[in-house]
């Protein structure tokens, strides 16, 4: 099974296009957004052949999102905890570092997955696995937009650039 990573898409449609496009090139199963997406209008898109889950970011105050989003997927507030293939995965946006540090040394998830940094990292933390795509480039952080795919059967973690 095939999980897609994105996060902080910032309501940058092309990028939107070019993740779900991309994802679905990959045959994903399920997509998980790790949170500012923005508007509505830009979560649509992310009504494709694929499972979506979407946690909110600090930047996802528009009212209607959750019910856009539910209305194809699922909306989780703050944080996810999703078991996805027998695997335990958290899905926080990341704006506390302190948290991500907690549910990191938790041994409780196989993957943790945030945004919020718009950096792509990919870290190993003992048995748990920290996967940040990135997000929308910014000033300080990543020059590009990248998306993540994880094969949950073989642990292999790729990124792509959009």
């Amino acid at each position: 099974m095939k999980l897609g990573v994105v996060s902080d898409t910032h309501d940058n449609l092309e990028y939107v296009h070019a993740a779900v496009e991309h994802f679905e090139r990959e045959n994903v199963d399920v997509v998980v957004h790790c949170g500012d997406i923005v508007a509505p209008f830009s979560a649509t898109p992310f009504d494709a052949e694929f499972e979506f889950h979407a946690v909110r970011g600090n930047n996802d105050g528009e009212w209607k999102l959750r019910e856009i989003v539910n209305s194809f997927g699922t909306y989780h507030d703050d944080f996810a905890h999703l078991t996805i293939d027998g695997k335990d995965i958290a899905v926080y946006h990341g704006t506390e570092p302190g948290l991500v540090e907690t549910l990191l040394e938790s041994d409780a998830y196989e993957y943790v997955l945030r945004g919020h940094t718009h950096e792509r990292s990919l870290d190993y933390y003992g048995a748990t696995t920290h996967v940040n795509p990135g997000g929308l480039p910014i000033p300080g952080a990543d020059e590009a937009f990248h998306v993540a795919v994880i094969d949950l059967a073989t642990e292999n973690v790729a990124f792509e650039t959009i």
